[in-house]
């Protein structure tokens, strides 16, 4: 008792849920300053909210579904209480067949639950220059698979981006970076607000 009145964010730090992102960019912050990116802003909101929970940034600049999948194993650390995946943007920006990129997220999600774990997972919509087709079987995976395993889905990684751009040139070059596939701080801002209230379910999913 003594120790805890003493040292009591260890204490807290010490009891925190632990929650591995798992992810490309997006997840890793690619351009953007230190503090700047998904995992530390995320991070700072649910410090705000009070949420006892630590986010370990497994994000990876440039992977692939195939990619996370094969680094899950050392992603699942035996601290890890909950994981969230958010790959499949490069797959869908390389029009990889979406029956490879829903067999990889598939594998990714069964491990999880097989290690006992919640799963938050991030979704994204494909783009109709590869056709109808490849668009409407690619969207489907997220909510098929996060039904299918029972795990948590935010439905779109960039809707709160899209909901916030009135199509001006000004509004585009505040919410995305130069590249056209990167959010900025300010717009990492606008998706942790939306996301932050699921990772905070999450969070209290795996502390039950």
């Amino acid at each position: 008792m003594a120790i805890a009145l003493v040292f009591p964010a260890f204490a807290a730090h010490a009891d925190a849920v632990v929650i591995a992102a798992l992810g490309d960019s997006l997840t890793a912050g690619y351009g953007l300053e230190d503090g700047q990116g998904l995992v530390p802003q995320l991070q700072g909101w649910l410090d705000a909210e009070g949420v006892g929970a630590t986010l370990q940034n497994a994000g990876v600049s440039g992977d692939t579904s195939a990619g996370g999948l094969a680094r899950l194993g050392w992603t699942l650390g035996p601290d890890v209480d909950a994981l969230i995946v958010e790959l499949g943007a490069n797959d869908m920006l390389r029009g990889v067949d979406p029956a490879e990129v829903r067999r990889n997220l598939d594998a990714i999600l069964a491990q999880a639950g097989e290690a006992g774990l919640p799963v938050l997972l991030l979704g994204f919509s494909a783009p109709g220059n590869y056709g109808p087709d490849y668009q409407q079987e690619f969207d489907a995976i997220f909510p098929e698979l996060a039904a299918a395993h029972g795990a948590d889905l935010f439905p779109s990684y960039f809707a709160p981006l899209r909901n916030a751009d009135d199509g001006s040139p000004a509004a585009r070059a505040r919410l995305m970076q130069g590249d056209g596939l990167h959010p900025t701080a300010e717009g990492v801002a606008l998706i942790v607000a939306a996301l932050g209230p699921q990772v905070k379910a999450l969070a209290e999913r795996a502390a039950e």
